[in-house]
């Protein structure tokens, strides 16, 4: 590593704070990377307001509102190179989901009609205002890696940390979830598509296998597949596979349902739908990403249109 700390920067935006909590998950191995560092700005831990001068600038959280976009601006004017941190700087993350509602919708539905909060004023002026739409920040300033996952694995951002400290480029998978994956994949009989409250899992074998949608097969692996290893089907979290997202016609839940409907006997099409009907939540990491929402397969307002009728006429 260099013999000259490296300065670092860290700007939070509109994110949960997780990825910068996940650097206190490096445990005694971040004693190594903080030799070598010289950590300058850092929300979590320092009200700092500028922005020094520095040599890699470690950007969380999405483009939301009007703050996020000057922060992300003056982070890339102070830093040499910059890294998109988690799946809401790389993607867009769950915030995403506001994309396909009006800035007005959302104001109305968390501060005039939600039950559990009582109140008839929005925020005033001193809040800033929303952007129109969620955006990754590669939408505002230029960025020079990309660390997806929700969050990243400490094994992914320890090697990425020290590969820059030693001048090298980072080493990424490009692997699914399915390659940490100890469950096996194989046919069964099952015929109907279960929710994930239903029954107890077999905890060796594949959750496509047995019926429950997992994302894992469609989404690149940043986390070693914790979720799945202890009886959680894959959220998707860490954003597509690079096959997904480099491919305009390649699709989350059209690969999905094809793979499910080999080790099963449910027909693709009734997954497809299944993976329509909770389209925010199978597609909430990386709606807000153009190489997601400017596919021409990816049809949200459609699913969610079809869903809710087909709510409607089940329950009035």
């Amino acid at each position: 590593m260099s013999a000259e700390p490296v300065t670092i920067n860290t700007e939070w935006l509109s994110d949960c704070s997780g990825c910068h909590i996940a650097i206190v998950d490096l445990h005694e191995k971040i004693l190594s990377v903080l030799e070598s560092v010289k950590i300058q700005r850092c929300p979590v831990l320092t009200d700092v307001k500028d922005y020094p001068p520095a040599k890699i600038g470690l950007v969380s959280g999405a483009i939301r509102n009007e703050h996020d976009r000057h922060a992300a601006i003056e982070m890339r004017k102070s830093c040499d190179l910059i890294i998109a941190w988690g799946s809401c700087a790389v993607f867009g993350g769950p915030a995403g989901a506001g994309n396909v509602h009006t800035r007005e919708e959302i104001a109305d539905a968390v501060y005039l009609q939600n039950k559990t909060t009582s109140t008839s004023t929005l925020p005033n002026r001193e809040i800033s205002p929303l952007e129109v739409s969620v955006t990754p920040i590669d939408k505002v300033i230029d960025v020079d890696l990309y660390l997806a996952g929700c969050p990243p694995h400490p094994t992914y951002i320890f090697d990425a940390l020290v590969s820059l400290l030693e001048g090298k480029q980072p080493k990424a998978t490009k692997e699914s979830v399915c390659a940490k994956c100890k469950r096996q994949m194989k046919k069964s009989d099952v015929a109907a598509i279960k929710q994930h409250t239903d029954g107890m899992p077999d905890p060796e074998i594949c959750f496509l296998s047995q019926g429950y949608i997992c994302m894992g097969s469609a989404t690149i692996d940043r986390c070693l597949s914790p979720c799945p290893t202890n009886g959680v089907p894959c959220t998707g979290c860490a954003g597509a596979t690079m096959q997904i997202l480099s491919e305009p016609n390649r699709d989350i839940r059209t690969e999905i349902a094809e793979r499910m409907a080999r080790l099963t006997k449910i027909p693709k099409e009734e997954i497809v739908k299944e993976i329509e009907k909770s389209s925010k939540s199978h597609y909430s990491y990386t709606m807000a990403s153009s190489m997601i929402s400017e596919k021409p397969t990816f049809l949200i307002n459609k699913w969610i249109h079809e869903a809710n009728e087909d709510y409607e006429a089940v329950h009035g």
